[in-house]
């Protein structure tokens, strides 16, 4: 979804050839993993969202004010109140985790410099507590591009009715919206692993395998539009925001276009041959038109396997980059929220880093022994109930997850981290942070849910008082944040 696109509607000729070229690039696709050689030095990479805030915490749509103060490594999101930035690809060993924050802190300083010219904030957190409904059915909430009126015309089309919205948990929210607004409410973090193509496989299921477990200790978005609902509220949001499917699709047994996936993997191959054949294209935009090359240097470009790929929104998504003297394949491990500090973050990386490293290396892996099925629940159990989750484990049965990490998956990382050549003391600095959320039970989900009672929530939403609160909480969040300290470290007091 990077891409420029030439036009935000298109005719069923357009679709139809579209339909074709892929179809044929898939075929291209399969020959050059049999036959290239692509690299294999084992990078990684980050990406991060991030949301901008007036003085009375409400979101700011002007990101097109602050990435005009920005160089071209800032991007635009869907939502006028979103700017992503990029780190480059870099080794981890060494003291590589302490480089990839240093170049975070910097990347972040930049966007805060050119948010403070614009007169905004900005909020490093997984879903804005002071987002109202009246804000996303304003239609300056999405950046005005080809590309995002494009996917948000494609998905309504496709539809063909309202976006229903609805989570629960503590508190409620139901709510049907005429475009894919809620969306933008969701701002991640993304981790990128560079793998070879033989190696692809084991890095994407043990990614899988865990994912429950990095959406419990990560979460960071338990207040969705003032509710108290999933402590991962993303997951469900997302999931409900581009959903093409009606009622009977869904009865039909019809994939979601934000998809968990319904098997374990052999080969990178497998994703982009679900993602064709399950999914019909959402932005058929031809080669031409999007100004890409047939190929990058030795290397088939891919437009339309990429661009496909693009609008299937995996929460562990394979990667095809062209570019470079190689071609690559990496893992985009997207289920994670932003913030919410630097430090809470490549802690949130190295322990991802760490266990797919270990996991991924076993005799007999835990997907062996693991049903997909259980991968997925244990998936939604951790998004749902954050630190207070049972998870399955094999060999350990039900286990509360700040067990399963505190005992076992935190040693089992720290192996991994040491396998790939890690320095000591930035393991234990990163891991120590992760057990600190363990031992203190507190994460970004859980400071917000009690610092929201401690600020005086009241019993209902949508009230003067709810919203007060609201606005005090997400104030001392990024006074916190400030600080640079871990949120497991941060007292609940609210000013």
């Amino acid at each position: 979804m990077g891409d420029k696109i030439s036009t935000d509607r298109y005719t069923p000729r357009q679709r139809t050839v579209y339909r074709a070229r892929l179809v044929d690039e898939l075929e291209v696709f399969d020959r050059h993993l049999q036959q290239a050689d692509f690299v294999s030095q084992g990078t990684i990479g980050l990406e991060l969202e991030l949301n901008l805030v007036d003085d009375a915490m409400d979101p700011a749509p002007l990101n097109h004010k602050v990435l005009a103060n920005l160089s071209d490594e800032y991007q635009s999101e869907i939502g006028s109140y979103n700017v992503e930035l990029n780190l480059p690809p870099q080794s981890i060993d060494g003291d590589g985790l302490r480089t990839l924050e240093a170049h975070l802190r910097q990347r972040l300083g930049e966007v805060h410099a050119a948010a403070g010219e614009a007169g905004t904030r900005v909020a490093m957190i997984g879903t804005l507590p002071t987002m109202t409904t009246e804000f996303l059915e304003d239609p300056s909430w999405i950046t005005d591009e080809h590309r995002y009126r494009g996917l948000n015309h494609s998905i309504m089309e496709s539809r063909g009715e309202l976006l229903h919205i609805d989570v629960a948990r503590m508190e409620s929210y139901r709510h049907d919206f005429e475009d894919i607004s809620t969306e933008s409410t969701c701002t991640s973090m993304q981790l990128h692993l560079q793998v070879s193509p033989n190696r692809f496989a084991d890095a994407w299921n043990a990614s899988q395998a865990i994912a429950g477990v990095q959406a419990a200790i990560g979460a960071n978005s338990p207040l969705f539009m003032g509710r108290r609902l999933w402590h991962e509220s993303r997951i469900p949001v997302f999931q409900q925001a581009i959903d093409t499917r009606t009622q009977e699709l869904i009865n039909q047994g019809v994939r979601p276009r934000v998809w968990f996936g319904e098997r374990w993997i052999t080969s990178v191959f497998d994703l982009f041959e679900e993602n064709v054949r399950y999914f019909s294209p959402l932005l058929p935009e031809g080669r031409i038109e999007a100004g890409k090359p047939v190929m990058s240097g030795e290397n088939p470009g891919l437009h339309y396997l990429n661009l496909q790929n693009g609008t299937v929104w995996r929460w562990n998504r394979p990667i095809y980059d062209p570019n470079g003297e190689l071609s690559h394949i990496r893992v985009e491990n997207r289920l994670l929220p932003a913030g919410p500090t630097v430090k809470d973050i490549i802690a949130d990386a190295a322990f991802y880093y760490g266990l797919v490293k270990f996991l991924g290396e076993q005799t007999r892996p835990v997907w062996s022994r693991l049903s997909f099925a259980t991968a997925e629940a244990n998936f939604i159990a951790g998004a749902r109930d954050g630190l207070t989750a049972r998870l399955d484990w094999p060999t350990l049965g039900t286990i509360d997850v700040v067990e399963l990490v505190g005992s076992h998956l935190l040693d089992d990382a720290r192996l991994g981290l040491e396998a790939l050549g890690v320095a000591p003391d930035c393991i234990e600095e990163y891991l120590g942070i992760i057990q600190g959320r363990v031992d203190n039970r507190q994460n970004g989900a859980t400071w917000q849910l009690a610092a929201l009672t401690e600020a005086g929530a009241g019993s209902r939403p949508d009230t003067r008082q709810r919203r007060e609160a609201l606005a005090r909480v997400l104030r001392q969040y990024l006074a916190n944040q400030e600080t640079g300290a871990p949120v497991h470290t941060w007292s609940t007091s609210v000013e």
